[in-house]
């Protein structure tokens, strides 16, 4: 059976837009999303359900990130990653960053922020980690494009997605030394999660595999089909599942990486872009529903 269909939360101008990366902030109980057509932030009030507010200024923002209060959004168009708080929505900073930014990761207990740039013509693509605090920052080139990125339990180690060659690359915290190439047997590396407990990575890929990496070796340890060429990727620590959004046909595979127990929840062409909400909701960006469906996850 699909995930159960809880709702639809309404976004405004959201009807048939392009969003991408979004992501649930515990501390404030809100959703942010990067609503990339409309150069913005949507956010959402979890506990009601309700879109509260649209946050203008942030140039093809192609994702954002969550972690205790703190915001980090990565803007294509202006070549900046942004920090803000989660509840006030104010600007703490903008840093400068390489073309065309795009995965990142945010740890607030550490000061640091992460930027995966995709690069452009003059410049080819790069890793950088910001010291939030001190606005420092350290700078790594990257073997190919890359998609999205995590850090482990501790945030002693980023792992990050490279579509070509397909790979996870892995650099130590917050030098980006250390630096080790895991080649994944599916092309495209795309979504990517994490199972912090288990030491699993989730690896979405473009050929329509999900492959789990053990996170302290790189070993490949199982490798599910999925239906089609992925986006964002969710591991709910709550149920043990993973969820893939797959833009085209418009599905969310759930996988059971325990059982390899799967299910398939039809959502809408175009929805490649989620947010989880532990315990139980996946929030599923759809711009043919003009906002966000939401599915419990339980």
């Amino acid at each position: 059976m699909p995930l159960k269909t809880l709702g639809v939360i309404a976004i405004p101008d959201g009807l048939n837009s392009d969003f991408d990366h979004a992501a649930f902030d515990p501390k404030t109980r809100r959703v942010f999303i990067a609503h990339t057509a409309r150069d913005c932030i949507e956010v959402i009030d979890h506990d009601t359900h309700t879109h509260i507010a649209t946050l203008a200024g942030f140039p093809g923002v192609a994702g954002a990130v969550a972690d205790d209060g703190e915001i980090l959004t990565t803007n294509r168009g202006a070549a900046t990653i942004s920090w803000l708080d989660a509840a006030t929505y104010d600007i703490k900073a903008v840093f400068p960053s390489g073309p065309r930014p795009n995965g990142a990761a945010i740890v607030g207990r550490r000061g640091i922020g992460i930027a995966a740039c995709i690069g452009d013509a003059q410049q080819g693509p790069t890793l950088q980690c910001i010291d939030l605090k001190e606005a420092r920052q350290r700078t790594i080139d990257l073997p190919g494009r890359p998609r999205w990125c995590v850090t482990d339990a501790a945030a002693e180690r980023v792992f990050l997605c490279i579509r070509e060659p397909s790979m996870i690359l892995s650099a130590r915290l917050p030098d980006l030394a250390d630096v080790v190439h895991w080649p994944l047997p599916s092309g495209g590396a795309h979504g990517l999660d994490i199972d912090h407990v288990s030491q699993r990575l989730y690896a979405a890929c473009d050929d329509g595999e999900l492959v789990e990496v053990d996170s302290t070796s790189g070993e490949v340890t199982n490798v599910w089909p999925i239906a089609g060429p992925p986006d964002v990727t969710f591991f709910n620590p709550a149920t043990g599942r993973v969820h893939v959004a797959i833009g085209e046909p418009g599905v969310i595979e759930t996988i059971d990486p325990k059982t390899g127990a799967r299910l398939r929840t039809p959502t809408g062409a175009g929805a490649h872009t989620t947010a989880i909400v532990v315990p139980d909701q996946l929030y599923v960006i759809s711009p043919r529903h003009g906002g966000i469906l939401v599915l419990a996850d339980g």
